[in-house]
Formats: C-alpha cells, structure tokens, sequence
C-alpha cells in the first residue's frame, strides 16, 4: 500500500459545535456539512468532501490523557511562516498553545482544542535546508521569519507531493 496521504481525521468531542466553532475560528476550517450531533469541517482550498468529522459524546466524557493508547496528536500543515505565526496569535488569544518546537524539518507550534484534544500546526522547512544530525530545539520564531520569511511556499503549498 502506497500511502499518498491522510485525507481526514474523525474525533469524538464533548459538543461538536462548540469544538467546531474553535476549529473555525483559530484554523479556518469551514463547515461542509452539519447534522445533529456531527460537524464536518474542511480547510479553506481542500478537494476532500471533509478534513475533520467532529461526534458529540456529552457533556460528561472524559478528556484524553497520556500515556494511555489512543490518538497522541494530529498534525495540520500550513504553506508559509506567515499562516503559522497567523495561527498561533489566533491560538494564543485563546490560551490553546501548550508548545512549540524547532523540528529541523518542520516549525511547529502545539495546542490543545476545548476537549484537551492536542494538534499540531507546522510549516514543512524546504528540504535543502534540513540539518540530518541536528536534534528537535526550541522555536524561535522570529529567526525562522528572518531565514525564510513570511510568504515561503512548502510542502504541498509549492506543489510539493503531500
């Protein structure tokens, strides 16, 4: 099997409304279709009928924890430094952001959605500036902004295969 890659993710959430209204709102994800007690989001420009599928569970579920089986993280890429540092002030005004790190072939910042469900936003760094030996390190954000500037395309963005 030739994995060519992820076209969507479904999550149970407390109240897929509420949880869909904080995808739109920090992510951009648009509604592309909504039934009573399930929301399916798209990202701006996406060819799939739907990115994420939202199902409401209540109001008295339990939020994911470490260090049991289950989902860790997603992992949402943007085109440019410029959409990722959007996203993260747009996540910062919400108190989401739990993180960031410096990956060496990826900028990415951490967050966590109203049910503690935790994701990724990063920007793919192009692949000739990939440092193979070097380890994860903390984001300095404002030094990848002076590296690459804000409007550098990658990944599938610049028509790279996703």
């Amino acid at each position: 099997m030739t994995v060519r890659r992820l076209n969507h993710a479904v999550l149970y959430v407390r109240d897929a409304e509420v949880s869909s209204e904080f995808y739109r709102e920090t992510l951009g994800f648009e509604v592309s279709a909504a039934h009573p007690g399930a929301v399916f989001l798209k990202a701006a420009g996406s060819a799939n009928d739907h990115d994420l599928g939202l199902f409401s569970v209540g109001p008295d579920a339990g939020a994911p924890r470490r260090g049991q089986t289950g989902l860790y993280h997603l992992a949402w890429e943007v085109g440019t430094l410029g959409e990722l540092l959007s996203v993260a002030e747009r996540l910062s005004e919400r108190g989401a952001i739990v993180g960031a790190s410096d990956h060496i072939v990826a900028t990415s910042i951490y967050a966590k959605d109203p049910d503690g469900i935790e994701f990724e936003v990063m920007w793919r760094v192009p692949a000739g500036d990939w440092d193979r030996e070097a380890r994860s390190r903390q984001l300095d954000l404002d030094a990848a902004l002076a590296r690459w500037g804000a409007d550098l395309a990658t990944g599938a963005a610049a028509g790279s295969p996703t």
